[in-house]
C-alpha cells in the first residue's frame, strides 16, 4: 500500500530518504520501497515516524486530513 504522505512529510521537512532511513535503522533503499508502496511499513516504523513528525498515524496513512494530533 502506498502512503503518499510519507514522501510529503519527508520533503516538507527538507529531509532525504537516507535521513529517515537512519531514524528507522534501515537502508535508504528499504525506506524507498515504503514510499513506493512496494513494501509494507511495520506499525513500529509508523509509530516512530508519527512521533518524529509530531502527527498521527491516521494522518500518515490518509485516514484523516488533520495533520495536528
Amino acid at each position: 500500500m502506498k502512503f503518499k504522505r510519507l514522501k510529503d512529510l519527508r520533503e516538507d521537512n527538507d529531509l532525504l530518504q537516507k535521513d529517515i532511513a537512519k531514524i528507522l535503522g534501515i537502508s535508504q533503499q528499504y525506506y524507498s520501497e515504503y514510499e513506493k508502496g512496494n513494501r509494507t511499513i511495520p506499525i513500529s516504523h509508523l509509530i516512530t515516524l508519527a512521533k518524529f513528525y509530531n502527527t498521527s498515524i491516521d494522518y500518515i496513512v490518509g485516514l484523516t486530513n488533520n495533520k495536528n494530533m
